[in-house]
């Protein structure tokens, strides 16, 4: 009987395919056990993507972990001799903490690196091979490239401190303009300063037209070196297929990769399916003078693939429907009633119905009625392109989204609460009472006070007054209701308002009707604040 692939989950696919790629290109393969001493890690812990990982003590008594990444064994053990080239990939599972779950999570990957000597001719191998294992999935695929030298070039150029520039890279790999503006002013740049570490953030689209406004926004010989090397790459990945898109804001961890970064996209999946860049400063810890630049794919993702298509996705449109998570509530009729303005509204008038989706094909809106804590949740996971969620909402939930513009709308703030003759004792921990419990933790965390969280959902200002809590950590719009119950503002410390967000691999897919519905929305809001 002949053995047919067809009868296997996408990711079984793929790893068969890939295999064969990977092989054809000459990279043999690599395998590791799953501990590793627990040392490596600790030792290198900037180097991961959370210091949280599984230990246990084996019978010899070593401190040993399961693997949360391959990348760091393999530059550890691979050991190039001088002029020579490592190609290597692997087929590994590796434990990383899973928000989702609050738990660990086994993630399957496949991969490839290449150690040593490592120049023009192995970095466009590399780049190539990763938009060959997008093409080999069987779907529409987007690769998306950047480049670190680039981005510390500009930073060097506005000569922003060190200790700066992790908050601008958070805001960079946001998209999030209106608090990458802040926190440039934060860091001490002028006005002049912070619209041109802004200006990156239109430095994204088709490589060619993008490369070419890249090359002319060059400060110094850091960003035309970097940009000389997308250059090279431009004929390379032409020849790939598929859509390549440049985006210099896309910002990796800041002390992992150095020079090229890129990220895969597939049609279908709400995160990217690939990622990977040059890390020679990873590799030099182990072999002096080496260099590295390698990739991995999350083969769990593609398990989505093997689901049907839900019933909103069936229909067949004329025009590509971009779907909504609009809040219920006051906050959604105000967005709504934007948005239609702008031509974005529907025939049926959704708080007359019963109806959870409404939609105008025509106008290629489709939206969602949702609970307002849960907008973030259904756009960072695809199941909606974009968004209108509040500051609050998306700071606590730590959405992996782009904050794509700031609307001004329902603006408020978060504050810290308490009786009018509190006094905050020092040698105690302070009784915290709010919902907001992950933005209690860290703001208290910042200040390095210790606290006690009580998490209620709902009456928050009944807490001090029965003595359940100290203070409390909430919304404050008017101050009313603090003032009547003999509260008052001990600090304020988040600004808060309806911001637009949208989900990262939609945006690859998408990104034509975002920015046409972000341009008339900014343009209204604009008109609006005169």
């Amino acid at each position: 009987m002949k053995f047919d692939l067809s009868y296997l989950q996408p990711k079984e696919r793929a790893s068969f395919g890939l295999r064969a790629l990977y092989e054809a290109a000459g990279c043999r393969k690599y395998h590791m056990g799953r501990f590793e001493e627990y040392g490596l890690y600790q030792e290198n812990r900037s180097f991961l993507s959370s210091e949280q990982v599984i230990t246990f003590t084996d019978l010899d008594g070593r401190l040993l972990a399961l693997k949360p990444d391959v990348t760091l064994s393999i530059a550890k053990t691979a050991q190039p001799a001088a002029g020579e080239t490592l190609k290597y990939y692997y087929h590994e599972n590796v434990y990383r903490p899973s928000a989702e779950s609050h738990t660990f999570k086994e993630i399957s990957q496949m991969g490839l690196e290449m150690l040593g000597a490592v120049g023009e001719a192995q970095v466009q191998q590399t780049v190539r091979l990763a938009a060959q294992s997008l093409g080999q999935m069987g779907a529409a695929w987007v690769l998306e490239v950047s480049h670190m030298g680039y981005l510390f070039g500009l930073l060097d150029a506005l000569a922003v401190p060190e200790n700066a520039r992790p908050a601008l890279l958070g805001s960079l790999r946001e998209k999030n303009a209106h608090e990458l503006r802040a926190a440039a002013k934060a860091a001490g740049l002028d006005d002049a300063g912070a619209e041109t570490l802004c200006g990156l953030l239109s430095l994204c689209g088709g490589y060619e037209e993008t490369l070419t406004r890249a090359e002319a926004f060059c400060k110094n010989d850091r960003m035309r070196a970097a940009a000389a090397e997308l250059r090279a790459l431009a004929e390379p990945l032409e020849a790939a297929g598929g859509s390549i898109r440049l985006d210099l804001s896309l910002a990796g961890e800041m002390e992992y990769y150095n020079g090229l970064v890129f990220q895969g996209y597939l049609r279908g999946l709400p995160r990217p399916l690939l990622k990977g860049g040059r890390y020679d400063r990873l590799m030099q810890k182990f072999t002096p003078g080496a260099d590295a630049i390698g990739f991995a794919v999350y083969l769990d993702e593609l398990d989505r693939l093997s689901a049907p298509l839900p019933p909103v996705q069936q229909q067949k449109t004329e025009k590509t429907m971009l779907n909504v998570a609009l809040p219920k509530g006051r906050l959604g009729d105000k967005v709504y009633d934007l948005l239609a303005r702008i031509g974005y509204g529907c025939t049926e008038d959704y708080n007359a119905t019963r109806k959870l989706v409404v939609e105008n094909p025509a106008a290629g809106i489709r939206y969602f009625l949702v609970k307002p804590s849960d907008v973030a949740i259904y756009v960072e996971h695809g199941a909606a392109d974009v968004g209108i969620v509040g500051k609050d909402i998306l700071t606590e939930a730590s959405a992996d989204v782009y904050e794509l513009l700031d609307t001004g709308l329902g603006k408020c703030r978060m504050c810290v609460a308490a009786p009018a003759d509190y006094q905050d004792d020092p040698s105690r921990p302070v009784r915290v009472a709010t919902k907001f419990v992950n933005i209690a933790k860290n703001y208290y965390a910042s200040m390095g006070r210790d606290i006690d969280i009580i998490k209620l959902n709902g009456s928050i200002e009944l807490a001090p007054i029965l003595g359940l809590s100290d203070v409390i950590v909430d919304i404050v719009e008017t101050g009313t209701t603090l003032r009547e119950n003999g509260l008052k503002v001990v600090t304020e410390f988040l600004p808060i308002s309806a911001r637009f967000i949208a989900n990262k691999a939609s945006y690859q897919f998408k990104h034509k009707e975002m920015d046409e519905m972000l341009e008339k929305l900014r343009d209204t809001l604009q008109e609006a604040a005169k």
